[in-house]
């Protein structure tokens, strides 16, 4: 037989076969109530790694294997990728899953790490908030260069981002958009659903992420790296009526922590990445405090305010709320409590971590700002130290003189007020308005002081300042 002869013959019966499977002789095809599979890298069995989904957890066995039986409403089988490798990526979008089907077999094959990761760091972006084109070309112009530059300052350390949400504002095919920002970014990305990227109109919360799941996989999920526990929830309850919801971790998530957590062990770093803030908008908080118990360096790490707040909940758990990538809604380059427009960086050394908030376009350096108001009696200071906690100090100068420590005050910052106060303010998006905060701090000096200086000293003891002749 001719060689053209035989590829044509063999490209007829692909197409035969590929014609034949999806007929109906073969629509009934079910998978088997029990599926099996390896988690392996090089072609070694990896022991002891979770796999889900999202209803039972199990872990493999010595030889990598494992067997599951998946709930009846279960869409996906998922890792809890184990610390020392290589999170499993497409374009950058993390891929630790796979999609349920016909087969019975799912396997996760795994790349090891060429470094340690016990040290690494994160970025928590909160809010891209993309509604049009015109937001997704400042977001390429602005936030993600500023990502690039930062991650390539950070030399050989494994570095992954964290989005918590509003990807995008109600425009699902800006969901190509986001892709193509992370793509660029060229670190690994994990996504969390935000309230803006639900689908509405087509019944409730259960229906509520199905474009959601179609673009990033499961809703809930956990990963490791180095002695650091990540943990992704949904705590957006859609409540069927378009646009009402309400911050809520369903008892299903919960069930499933309960299990994902007992292998951690409790002196590891903990992170629980979500949405909606939990200490004072999540209905049952409560449920998930408990599960923390025990567990001695917990962080949750929100977004979904448009503007940073840090709250320490209990002696273990500490919340961080972050500002926003978007700002405010792309209006102008501060949040609605005057914070820059940026992201959260964490810098994880074995068991302890540390953090700060990064600006887009601005230096690490600039954690603080300050207004200067000047009558013919007084000059009045008004700092703003936007990551503040009770840890930090925050002291000024009058002509170089050290004055003490300024008082903090909940307030308006004034350049919020400048740039978003007012029914046509700002042009872009009126809606916008300024948002009271309580990380301002306040000082009334003499009106003969010439020049002050503002001196913040955060929890870690790095010290930020900014000084302004008046």
């Amino acid at each position: 037989m001719k060689r053209r002869t035989f590829i044509q013959r063999l490209g007829l019966l692909s197409g035969s076969a590929f014609i034949s499977l999806n007929s109906s002789a073969f629509a009934g095809l079910e998978r088997a109530a029990t599926i099996q599979g390896r988690v392996s890298a090089g072609g070694r069995g990896i022991a002891g790694v979770s796999v889900s989904d999202g209803y039972t957890v199990v872990r493999t066995d010595a030889q990598g294997k494992y067997s599951l039986k998946p709930h009846e409403q279960a869409s996906f089988v998922f890792i809890s990728t184990p610390a020392g490798y290589e999170f499993k990526t497409d374009y950058n979008l993390a891929r630790q899953y796979d999609t349920l089907g016909v087969r019975n077999a799912y396997d996760f094959n795994l790349t090891q790490l060429k470094r340690n990761d016990d040290r690494h760091n994160f970025l928590i972006w909160a809010d891209p908030q993309v509604k049009t084109k015109a937001d997704v070309q400042e977001m390429m112009a602005t936030s993600v260069p500023d990502v690039q530059e930062l991650v390539r300052s950070m030399g050989n350390i494994p570095v992954h981002g964290i989005a918590v949400g509003d990807l995008v504002w109600d425009n699902h095919a800006l969901f190509a958009d986001y892709n193509e920002a992370v793509k660029q970014m060229g670190i690994p990305f994990f996504q969390a659903l935000g309230n803006h990227d639900m689908d509405y109109r087509q019944g409730g919360d259960e229906t509520s992420d199905k474009t959601f799941k179609q673009q990033f996989g499961p809703t809930y999920y956990s990963f490791n790296r180095g002695k650091a526990h990540y943990v992704v929830f949904d705590d957006v309850r859609y409540l069927g009526v378009e646009r009402t919801y309400d911050g809520y971790i369903s008892e299903q998530q919960l069930s499933w922590l309960e299990q994902d957590l007992k292998t951690v062990p409790k002196d590891n770093l903990l992170f629980i990445c979500l949405h909606i803030p939990v200490h004072n908008s999540v209905k049952n908080n409560k449920a998930l405090y408990a599960l923390l118990e025990g567990y001695k360096n917990v962080h949750i790490l929100s977004g979904h305010t448009h503007y940073s707040r840090n709250v320490q909940i209990s002696e273990n758990i500490y919340e961080h709320n972050h500002g926003t990538v978007c700002g405010a809604w792309w209006t102008g380059p501060v949040c609605s409590d005057g914070s820059p427009r940026g992201y959260g960086v964490y810098e994880v050394n074995g068991k302890n971590v540390k953090w700060y908030y990064k600006g887009t376009g601005l230096p690490k350096t600039h954690q603080v700002s300050l207004d200067v108001e000047r009558t013919a009696k007084q000059v009045r200071l008004i700092a703003n130290v936007w990551n503040y906690d009770p840890q930090w100090k925050v002291e000024y100068l009058a002509d170089g003189r050290k004055m003490g420590n300024m008082e903090m005050t909940k307030g308006f910052d004034p350049e919020c007020v400048r740039l978003y106060r007012g029914q046509d303010m700002p042009k872009k998006r009126p809606f916008v308005e300024p948002h009271r905060t309580e990380h301002l701090f306040l000082a009334q000096l003499p009106a003969s002081v010439k020049n002050v200086e503002v001196v913040v000293t955060d929890r870690f003891g790095e010290k930020y300042k900014i000084k302004k002749d008046v």
